[in-house]
């Protein structure tokens, strides 16, 4: 493996985690009973700053019309699943429509992207 391929690995490794700290500050936002619990709040702005510090270096790397719809993208479907599976919220035919139109939207930029960039 090249330098650019370990750069472009390490740009979507960094992209996955930063997905997993959106989520994760999406869930402390739910938990903080809207900034009233100390706890909650200060996790979610933590995810949330890391999450955005990460993403700014994925974007070094990959280009913003790939990382930015893969991180938002990423992170709706992720909100969504943990909000059915953990949150015990409803789910629904068209809820799961629209996250896979989601899912879907992200793998078709992804499929369009410059291939000269990494990606």
């Amino acid at each position: 493996m090249d330098s650019t391929e370990s750069t472009s690995s390490t740009a979507w490794l960094l992209l996955g985690l930063a997905v997993c700290l959106e989520i994760a500050g999406v869930l402390g936002l739910r938990f903080s009973a809207g900034f009233t619990l100390l706890l909650p709040t200060v996790l979610a702005l933590l995810a949330f700053t890391l999450a955005l510090y990460l993403v700014s270096h994925v974007m070094k790397t990959l280009p913003v019309s790939v990382a930015y719809p893969v991180w938002a993208g990423g992170g709706t479907a992720g909100v969504a699943l943990l909000g059915v599976l953990v949150l015990g919220e409803a789910i629904s035919a068209i809820k799961i429509v629209g996250v896979l139109l989601v899912i879907g939207g992200v793998i078709l930029v992804n499929m369009t992207s410059d291939k000269k960039s990494g990606c």
